[in-house]
């Protein structure tokens, strides 16, 4: 079976963008994992690659 987030997929610079935009916004990870179909795992080790924090869950 195969899940909806695929930990080899690789972000495109669209998505990047969107993921900084968002992040920057103060969504938090568990809402951007659903927003772009990823893991939180992906989202939370994109963002600590980009060298941004983690939004607070609310």
């Amino acid at each position: 079976m195969s899940d909806v987030a695929s930990e080899s997929r690789p972000w495109s610079y669209e998505q990047v963008q969107e993921l900084i935009a968002l992040a920057r916004e103060g969504v938090p990870a568990s809402v951007i994992s659903m927003k772009m179909k990823r893991s939180q795992s992906e989202v939370h080790a994109k963002l600590s690659e980009l060298g941004l924090s983690v939004p607070p869950e609310a």
